[in-house]
């Protein structure tokens, strides 16, 4: 219920980032200036280099590499289909009520998300409605704190970019300042010490903070579809009603929501 590789692209971060690009290169064409001005390959290895290596000096390579992974949720969201998982347990509720827990054990292998199938094997298995919630809210909590951990290299690299953005375009000024002889090459020189400051702001705002933001969305929208898992296996185990079990996961969602 939580993930599902078939999800459909989210034309909202896909616009966002389109029209947020846009904007910026069509000021700056309007402005009279040339989109070529804004190419500068050494800014781009100053910024990009050491926003990478900040990041990866603060963080464990396995949460750099999950973090890059779990980017891909910006444009592709994992599904988090409240009525589906509602009624999926309203089912399992009405199984337990007629046939009984063990019969709930036939359904677990046709469950693809882990925490589904290990909350309900549990409950199959008899666990106790509060050895089921101490079992289900660790995994919760372990996953989340993993996934947080993760997001948070974007939010890392949104603080890093801008300053290393700015140490790009000092060094382009002492470079510059190595050839006052010249003064034809100041203007073009500080034009190009200047482009690094912007692919540091444009990088850490346009890129890394809303990924960042996007990221601790998603992953608070998977922590509510868990903890309606929860509440609905431990209402079954406690052999409540499967009507009342309905009208209680819906309150988790504004009315008319689900």
């Amino acid at each position: 219920f939580l993930m599902n590789k078939n999800s459909k692209m989210d034309i909202n971060s896909a616009a966002g980032i389109v029209l947020a690009f846009a904007a910026i290169i069509g000021g700056q064409i309007l402005e009279g200036g040339h989109v070529g001005s804004l190419v500068q390959a050494a800014a781009f290895l100053i910024v990009m280099g050491g926003t990478i290596g900040a990041v990866l000096l603060q963080s464990p390579v396995s949460v750099f590499i999950n973090g890059v992974k779990m980017s891909a949720w910006v444009f592709y969201p994992p599904v988090n289909s409240s009525p589906a998982l509602i009624k999926q347990i309203i089912n399992w509720a009405q199984i337990a009520r007629k046939e009984g827990l063990l019969a709930l054990e036939s359904h677990v292998s046709a469950l693809k998300d882990p925490f589904a199938k290990k909350g309900l094997q549990l409950l199959a298995d008899g666990s106790t409605a509060e050895k089921l919630r101490e079992a289900l809210e660790i995994d919760i909590s372990a996953l989340e704190a993993h996934q947080r951990q993760s997001a948070k290299i974007w939010e890392a690299a949104g603080g890093y970019a801008p300053t290393i953005g700015i140490l790009g375009a000092v060094l382009g000024l002492i470079h510059v300042m190595e050839n006052l002889s010249d003064p034809n090459l100041l203007g073009s020189g500080i034009a190009v010490a200047f482009v690094a400051t912007i692919y540091g702001v444009g990088f850490a705002n346009l890129v890394c903070l809303p990924i960042a933001n996007k990221l601790k969305s998603i992953i608070s929208e998977q922590v509510v579809m868990q903890e309606i898992l929860i509440d609905g296996l431990v209402a079954i185990a406690n052999g409540e009603n499967p009507r009342f079990i309905e009208n209680r996961l819906k309150g988790y969602f504004p009315a008319g929501v689900v």
